[in-house]
Formats: structure tokens, sequence, C-alpha cells
């Protein structure tokens, strides 16, 4: 079922596939053809005229200039097999390079977004309440107009009924729509009395498999179309008691530019030292 479900959405998955992937995909396919047309040509004796008898590597190369509709005249088909072979082939590679063509024009001309999240989220105090943030930085040069983020809290809650079920609380934010996202933006859920995460521990998150999962969509200037990222934090990802460390850095002539060497470094509420998350303890 798993297989069927896969082959009937190839162009999806070859859409999404990385570059490596997809050109390892594509050569894998490319050489398959060609070495089962090969085969083919070798089914009947001196089906190739100039090629040596029995030779898979004369069929094969004679399979590539055939697809490839090179035709350097050297080996030619004599038999009537050989030439419908070849009339099946010639016509396997003129579709074959038509919808690779439009695979990879669709993959370049797909717009991504390059949006660059926290490695953690902070919960601590803003503007004097407590708060859940995270921060994002557009990391293009151009800027993404109307950007909208959605973030929502999963859990592993139990029904009247005692069936456990995985539910999505939204989380209602200070800003959901900022009209220009260029540089960086600091998303702020501020923990109220009604909001999810009142009351929750780190510990209560962590026996209730908690999952904060981010959503972000945009216009992309350059393109015109609509661009999206996606995140999400676990529970060992949320640093309690901190905020993040500033990244603005005002120059003396008065230029201000973000300094993303300390994006994800956070500071301790309780002091004044910054402490990169890098990794390291």
């Amino acid at each position: 079922m798993a297989r069927r479900a896969i082959l009937g959405d190839l162009y999806h998955l070859l859409l999404t596939a990385s570059w490596p992937r997809l050109l390892g995909l594509l050569a894998l396919a490319y050489v398959a053809a060609n070495a089962l047309f090969a085969l083919g040509y070798l089914l009947e004796p001196g089906a190739l005229e100039n090629a040596r008898p029995g030779s898979f590597a004369d069929a094969f190369f004679f399979s590539v200039q055939t697809m490839a509709t090179i035709g350097y005249g050297r080996m030619v088909p004599r038999t009537f097999l050989a030439n419908a072979l070849v009339t099946l082939e010639t016509l396997t590679g003129l579709l074959a390079l038509a919808m690779v063509t439009g695979l990879v024009f669709a993959k370049f001309s797909r717009p991504t977004a390059r949006v660059l999240f926290s490695r953690v989220a902070v919960i601590g105090r803003r503007d004097g309440a407590r708060a859940f943030m995270f921060r994002m930085a557009n990391e293009r040069g151009n800027n993404i107009a109307e950007a909208q983020v959605h973030v929502a809290l999963a859990r592993q809650e139990v029904t009247a009924e005692g069936e456990s079920v995985r539910r999505f609380h939204d989380l209602e934010l200070s800003r959901r729509l900022n009209p220009i996202f260029p540089n960086t933006w600091t998303v702020i859920h501020p923990i109220t009395e009604v909001s999810p995460l009142h009351g929750a521990t780190a510990d209560s998150l962590a026996t209730s498999e908690a999952r904060i999962v981010v959503s972000v969509i945009g216009l992309d200037e350059s393109y015109a179309q609509t661009v999206h990222a996606r995140h999400s934090y676990a529970v060992q990802d949320i640093v309690w008691n901190a905020r993040f460390a500033d990244v603005v850095v005002r120059e003396p002539g008065g230029e201000v530019h973000i300094d993303y060497a300390r994006f994800h470094d956070v500071v301790p509420a309780d002091r004044a030292t910054s402490v990169r998350r890098s990794g390291a303890p």
C-alpha cells in the first residue's frame, strides 16, 4: 500500500527531493533504462552493425547514443527487432527529456523561504508579564511581505472516554502579522490565565509529550509568490526564566545592523551575561 502511494505521487516526491537525491535518482533511472534497451539489442545476434558480437558495452553505448538522439553513425541497427527498439527508445528519450526539463524548471522556479529559527525558545518576562518567545530571521536579502506566523501547542491528552489523543492548542501572539519581514522578528506569546501554557512546567510538558509547532507564511517580493517555513520546539529546546540576547548593534555613525553571531544566545533572567546555545553546556 505504501509503495503504491509513493509511485502514485512520484512527481511530488521528485519535486520535494534535495538536488543531490534528485540528480542521483535521474542518473540511476538513465543508466537502468539504457541497460534495459542494451539487453534488448543483444536478444538477436547481429542486430547492430559494427558492434562486437555479444558485447554489452557496445549495445549500451549505442543505446545512449539513440536515447540522446546523437547518432554518430558508426553503429546502426540492421534487423527489424533492432529498428523497432530504436523507434521505442527514441520515443522514450523524447518523453523523458520533456518530463525532466519540466521537473527541473519547476524545481528551479519554486520559491522557498529561508527563515532562520532560534535553536531554542525561552519562557521569561516581557513587559512585566510572563511570556513564551522565540526568534526568527529572514536569511534572504529580499523582504517577505505580509508575513504571518501561527504557533500551536501539540500535546497528548485523555478524553472523557479515556482515549489518548494528540490535540493542538493555538497560542495567541502579541503580533501575528508583520507587514514586512526584512531582518529579525521575536515572536511573543503572553502566558495569561487562558493560555494553554498557564501553569505548565518542564515536567508537565515532558509528561504530555508537548511540542510547539510554528508555521510562517508570506509573500516573496522578488517572485510575487507565497512562501512558507515550518519549525518546532521540543520540551528540551525551551529555556526557562531567560530572554534572548540583544542582536541589534548601533554603530557610532548611527548605522544599525544585526549581529547574527548572537542570534541563538540567551540571557538568564537573573544574570546580565549571555549564554551561547551552540550545543555546549
